[in-house]
């Protein structure tokens, strides 16, 4: 086994959900990744859809068990002392998948080994093994002292969107589907309405969402109420009343990873083409939507596929970003949106 040391850390990370352009909707968890030798474990697993057991809407005693399993103070949960490191974001099931690894203590050191895909009780190392990563030594202090301080406060708790304009029947579309997908959303008339409520509901919110309608008087007071509770929100400028649109959007500002961190790092759409920015080998989606003289909404499925590393030009059928048009571009967990300009 390798005597050389790798650094261990932690470092928050979004599993984009959202609606998709078929209709089909995927559930937004946040959690915190494992940070390894400074870039996440998570992008070394190809282009895998999977959180850490370290989830943000895990009831907090289940949260407290796993990083008690992941400090060796409690028996691994799969067979072999097996722990899993990433799972399905759906249902959490190791029948639909698991990356699971081998925690093991050498002396004060901590060592993570044997990666393997599992389905079942026992992994099939020979034939599922991630043969090409770890084994990784961490130094026991640091290793310990970043799963210590997740006992010591709060996990993180699933933020809801406040949605503000004055027409309540429009933005009950959006919010219902933030709903589906496991954000929480509120539908606020005006700036009268926000100011009446409690600081501390205030700040429970990651971000407000104004609709195109609303005027800037009442968004300068919508923001000093936020700022008067000692809120830190992200401010929304919905693009376009097209439902997918608006939940990108609002998952886009609700990432709280840090942005070297992340797969998907920059989309700009202009002059007939996208052009993205990629930091590790992952699957991108790109969708095209628009809206039509009568105000129906287009989808357009632009690209999907695996990109490597670097920048990247994908042409934009004219028929797709004819009028008004925006680009959405995903992976599994990222999402950005840019305007066509036209």
């Amino acid at each position: 086994m390798s005597a050389e040391y790798a650094t261990f850390g932690l470092a928050p990370a979004m599993r984009a959900g959202g609606v998709l352009a078929d209709g089909d909707r995927q559930v937004n968890r946040d959690f915190l990744d494992f940070i390894v030798d400074g870039r996440p474990l998570l992008f070394q697993l190809s282009d895998l859809d999977a959180v850490s057991p370290l989830a943000s809407d895990v009831p907090p005693a289940i949260f407290t068990a796993q990083v008690r399993g992941l400090l060796l103070e409690a028996d691994a949960p799969l067979e072999g002392g097996r722990y899993v490191i990433y799972g399905c974001p759906e249902c959490e099931s190791v029948e639909c998948g698991a990356v699971t690894a081998l925690i093991e203590r050498d002396g004060g050191d901590y060592v993570w080994r044997d990666f393997a895909w599992q389905t079942g009780e026992r992994a099939d190392l020979e034939r599922n093994g991630y043969h090409g990563i770890g084994p990784f030594r961490f130094h026991g202090p640091e290793y310990r002292g970043a799963l210590n301080s997740l006992l010591d406060g709060d996990a993180g708790v699933r933020r809801r969107v406040l949605l503000i304009g004055a027409r309540g029947a429009v933005l009950a579309k959006p919010a219902a589907a933030l709903r589906a997908v496991g954000i929480g959303a509120v539908v606020a008339r005006d700036a009268a309405q926000v100011a009446g409520v409690a600081a501390g509901e205030l700040r429970a919110y990651g971000a407000v969402v104004f609709g195109r309608a609303v005027p800037e008087v009442e968004r300068a007071a919508v923001r000093e109420s936020f700022r008067g509770a000692g809120a830190d929100v992200a401010h929304v400028e919905g693009l376009a009343p097209i439902v997918p649109l608006l939940v990108a959007q609002i998952e886009h500002a609700l990432d709280r990873s840090p942005r070297e961190l992340r797969r998907l790092t920059r989309l700009v759409a202009a002059d007939g083409e996208a052009e993205v920015e990629i930091t590790s080998p992952c699957r991108v989606r790109l969708t095209a939507y628009r809206l039509d003289r009568l105000s129906r909404t287009h989808a357009h499925h632009v690209f999907d596929g695996i990109l490597e590393p670097g920048h990247h030009r994908i042409p934009l059928e004219p028929r797709a970003v004819k009028g008004e048009s925006f680009i959405v571009a995903r992976t599994s967990g990222s999402v950005l949106v840019a305007a066509m300009p036209h």
